[in-house]
């Protein structure tokens, strides 16, 4: 899920006119890494706030600690 272009990268590739296809493809494949990352990312914080108010239920300090510390994390790449 890890795709690192560049814009000099789709430049390159758009600049061609034999590889137009190419170009629309990689800016698809962008897309659809960006699209696939942030469903992640959003998946992943929904479950941290459910363990989180679970944690809070049994009063679970430690394990409350440990997820509001992952879920600062999380919303910190953003």
């Amino acid at each position: 899920m890890e795709n690192n272009y560049s814009y000099a990268e789709f430049l390159k590739a758009v600049g061609k006119n034999s590889s137009s296809m190419h170009a629309e493809k990689m800016l698809n494949d962008i897309y659809i890494d960006l699209f696939l990352k942030h469903i992640h990312r959003e998946q992943t914080r929904e479950r941290l706030l459910i363990q989180i108010d679970e944690a809070l239920e049994r009063r679970d300090k430690p394990k409350f600690i440990e997820l509001t510390d992952s879920l600062l994390k999380l919303d910190e790449k953003d």
